[in-house]
């Protein structure tokens, strides 16, 4: 195979970055051009995560750039490095395109078709020798649950996930899971609020399982695409194919499991797939928004089977965290960031990772747009607010309970006390709740100011004041009075 110059692969990342600057990353300089043969450029990775996810979600960039630098109609085509060298099959001369689908590329194959292959004798019980409909209709299956897994970024491993006190014991049972599947923590239920990780331990997990044994059976799914399937086999005919398919996995990852809420016949072929899945020791990890005793209408059964294990929760990352977090996705980037415009977006947006990430593709894409650095200055263009030191803008907890104690009556002493009259355990709840939203003070260190109090006190005080905000208007007005009194306070000290 004719190698392409190395200029040339140096032009087409060049291209990469400047036009398509949103999917490059740091890991694509393992990247390697080793052949361009017959119309086709074959880029070699570092291994099938990689493969997978650039066939699936970065094919038709590569191929624009390939064929922008090169000036030819060329296609792209992704190997695995630790696989045999695909046969480039010659172009047809009539045609002189070339496929720019997402089936895989020769060599090693994709993870989600080498790793959850179903049982050979389920399905030739369940399809019977004669009855081609339903022969078809479960080939189809087939292939609709292979290109409906979860693809897996190589963004979320968990040498780039970023610990805290908010999440250290929902990383660690992650790492232990991935090393022991199916006798560390099983299940294990990790749960919290949109963009706070809970996905990238899940894809962690499923990365670390594959490198460490590729011939693993990995079922990786949204809970929502389990329920489509359960559906869609029910109305075929075709539930030997399902269960099968579910069963005979040595890992099954859902994530938003909550979806299974109300869904009678679902939650009842769950049960039968999680206990057989249980009984042979295979592994199961699920996500979830809230924890099992929380999903509503949720079998009693399933809720006592999801805390078997081990439940784990994930919350807000603290100040500290968030400036880990930007400036570990700017450095996955590639992204050059000053100290000040890191500080500065960590100041800005309080909510999740998921909004952290957001706002460094709105700097890079503006950056680039205009051949500039990123900067302070730009992060407050772009995001708005105001460029301040995080060390001077801090609330201080001592305004927020002066704020509480005066609007419900109460001492300090109370709130530290371990009193759990309502008159006294709902203006702690508050104290708690302001706390994490105004100051950088970790679960931990707000629960310790309150009566030596855990986190996952603060974390139940924090998601019951949450809870009753969207469902009593009196109560959110009056938190939206306290917050702004607390404003007035800060702005009268100043």
């Amino acid at each position: 195979m004719a190698k392409m110059d190395s200029m040339l692969w140096h032009e087409l990342m060049g291209n990469l970055r400047t036009k398509h600057a949103a999917i490059c990353r740091q890991w694509f300089e393992e990247l390697e051009a080793v052949a361009l043969e017959s119309g086709t450029l074959v880029v070699r990775t570092s291994n099938s995560v990689q493969q997978n996810y650039l066939q699936s979600r970065c094919l038709p960039q590569f191929i624009e750039a390939a064929q922008s630098v090169t000036g030819k109609l060329i296609g792209v085509q992704f190997v695995n490095g630790t696989g045999p060298m695909p046969q480039i099959e010659p172009k047809h001369k009539s045609n002189g395109t070339h496929s720019h689908g997402n089936s895989a590329p020769a060599g090693k194959p994709n993870i989600e078709e080498k790793l959850v292959e179903p049982d050979p004798e389920a399905l030739a019980i369940s399809r019977g020798s004669n009855n081609t409909q339903a022969g078809s209709n479960a080939a189809r299956f087939e292939a609709e649950h292979r290109h409906n897994q979860i693809i897996l970024s190589p963004d979320y491993s968990f040498a780039t996930f970023v610990t805290g006190p908010e999440n250290s014991l929902a990383h660690a049972a992650s790492v232990a899971v991935a090393n022991q599947p199916g006798n560390a923590y099983n299940p294990l239920f990790i749960h919290g609020g949109v963009g706070l990780g809970k996905t990238h331990l899940l894809q962690a997990i499923c990365q670390a399982v594959v490198q460490r044994d590729p011939n693993m059976r990995i079922c990786y799914l949204s809970c929502e695409r389990f329920v489509n399937d359960f559906l869609d086999c029910v109305q075929n005919g075709l539930m030997q194919d399902f269960r099968a398919r579910y069963r005979n996995v040595d890992l099954l990852v859902i994530d938003d499991i909550q979806f299974l809420s109300k869904l009678e016949r679902t939650q009842e072929e769950f049960f039968h797939t999680f206990n057989e899945l249980y009984q042979v020791k295979k592994q199961i990890v699920l996500s979830s928004d809230r924890p099992p005793s929380e999903i509503q209408e949720l079998e009693e059964r399933l809720v006592s089977r999801f805390q078997w294990g081990l439940v784990a929760d994930v919350s807000r990352p603290t100040y500290e965290t968030r400036v880990a977090i930007v400036r570990a996705k700017a450095k996955l980037r590639g992204l050059e960031m000053p100290d000040d415009a890191i500080n500065f977006i960590a100041e800005r947006i309080e909510t999740n990772a998921r909004e952290l990430e957001g706002a460094i593709t709105s700097l890079q894409a503006n950056a680039a747009a205009r051949h500039q650095a990123i900067t302070a200055a730009l992060a407050y263009e772009v995001l708005g607010g105001t460029v301040v030191d995080p060390r001077t803008s801090q609330v201080k907890l001592q305004t927020i309970i002066d704020a509480v104690t005066l609007h419900y009556n109460v001492k300090l002493s109370d709130l530290q006390s371990k009193s759990r009259q309502k008159s006294i355990a709902e203006p702690r709840q508050v104290c708690m709740w302001l706390a994490r939203k105004r100051t950088r003070f970790s679960l931990q260190e707000i629960g310790g100011y309150f009566g030596g109090r855990d986190h996952t006190t603060v974390m139940h005080s924090i998601r019951t004041v949450d809870d009753r905000i969207s469902t009593d208007s009196d109560f959110g007005h009056a938190m939206v009075h306290l917050d702004n009194d607390i404003t007035r306070r800060m702005s009268s000290s100043g």
